[in-house]
């Protein structure tokens, strides 16, 4: 009997860690909402700043962030005309390098998604409109799509810039077509599994968030002037509600949070927070904050109130999630993006300021500071946390701080 036993637990530990090992990772960590599930990190920091525990200089060009899984740290660079998928190990050293065909070259060149990875299989959106599948222990192409050229999408200023999700067997992508606006693919062959038209706008530079409700699963984005929420099971298109700035930047993945939605733009648009119906089917506009206007940097809600900075404001901000009220705004650091962890908030400003903030709305106080020296160009790649340690990539550097 003790023997049964035993292989039952074992049975049952090897489908956990074998159902663990499938979950996909998600952009901006769990829920794409910024925060990161890590305890016991710093409350402040030395005089310079948390101390560096590796670098690695030898990425191509690229604004994207890491991700983790399999053990590994998976980043996408180009080489020129060139986009890798790079995989490092824990501790900063490269295990292989290799190319999933064409990258951006046009204005801002280099990679703009993050790769998406589950298992053994990789998932990269190139800013030319391609989608690739690659194995994740060796970068081998299991599969590659033009979405663009094959479902008549629409390719944009700056390169679509789209880290894609994925939900068991589907992998969604904003195609930016008048018909085929969202398409659902089989994420194992890149079959077509529904075509959603959406309101037929070209994509706005938006990675979707996954909404997971008791009656069905809803998709939401942003294209050029609407936020659109799509049923995953169907491609419905569900709702949409307009969002309209002067260049149809819609950077930021849009929040969920206690059954409503925060959606935010820059360039002086500012940000709606939209109250969910209990199946998801339809919203209803609670508030509008014109001073909340993140460009690309994101935002975290804590305890009901929502940090990140503005564009053209400027401000470091705290909205008070139920009202709209601004609770403060500082222009201490340049704006930039924003994450948090263990009531912490990390912001990383345009200008390389690094900051350690205590997430309360009675103001932006400083618990550390540092500069970021490493890599050159933009300091537009989200943070990142994992295991005790804050990622930054600044162009061709990824940076491991110690901060547990």
């Amino acid at each position: 009997m003790n023997k049964l036993i035993f292989s039952f637990f074992i049975a049952g530990l090897l489908t956990l860690v074998t159902a663990q090992a499938q979950e996909p990772t998600t952009w901006r960590g769990p829920g794409s909402g910024g925060v990161y599930p890590e305890t016991g990190l710093l409350k402040s920091w030395p005089a310079n700043g948390p101390e560096i525990l590796w670098h690695f200089d030898e990425l191509g060009d690229g604004f994207s962030s890491p991700v983790f899984a399999n053990g590994k740290i998976y980043l996408s660079a180009a080489v020129g005309n060139v986009g890798y998928i790079y995989a490092l190990n824990q501790d900063g050293k490269l295990e292989w390098k290799a190319s999933y065909g064409d990258e951006w070259v046009e204005n801002y060149p280099g990679t703009r998604a993050t790769p998406s990875v589950v298992g053994d299989m990789l998932y990269i959106y190139s800013g030319n409109g391609v989608i690739t599948c690659m194995n994740a222990t060796n970068g081998k192409i299991n599969w590659k799509k033009d979405l663009i050229r094959e479902y008549n999408g629409q390719n944009i200023n700056w390169g679509v810039t789209e880290t894609v999700v994925i939900d068991g067997n589907k992998v969604y992508v904003t195609v930016g077509g008048s018909t085929n606006n969202v398409v659902a693919l089989n994420r194992l062959n890149g079959q077509l599994i529904w075509s959603s038209k959406g309101v037929g706008e070209n994509p706005a530079y938006c990675s979707p968030v996954l909404i997971k409700l008791p009656s069905r699963k809803l998709l939401v984005t942003m294209t050029k002037e609407h936020i659109i929420g799509i049923d995953t099971e169907t491609g419905t298109t569900l709702w949409s509600h307009e969002q309209i700035n002067q260049w149809a930047v819609h950077a930021n993945t849009p929040i969920f949070y206690q059954n409503s939605l925060f959606c935010f733009s820059g360039y002086g648009q500012g940000g709606v927070k939209l109250d969910l119906s209990d199946d998801g089917s339809k919203v209803t506009k609670a508030w509008f904050s014109k001073k909340m206007d993140s460009r690309m940097g994101g935002a975290v809600i804590i305890d009901g109130f929502i940090y990140g900075s503005g564009d053209n404001t400027r401000d470091w901000q705290c909205t008070d999630w139920k009202t709209g009220e601004q609770k403060y705004a500082s222009q201490a650091i340049a704006k930039g993006n924003i994450i948090s962890a263990d009531g912490m908030l990390y912001c990383y400003s345009e200008k390389g300021e690094l900051a350690l903030v205590p997430a309360t709305p009675s103001g932006f106080n400083f618990a550390g500071k540092a500069r970021v020296e490493l890599g050159s160009g933009q300091h537009w790649a989200h943070l990142v946390i994992n295991s005790g340690r804050l990622f930054v990539r600044h162009g061709k550097s990824l940076i491991a701080y110690k901060i547990k």
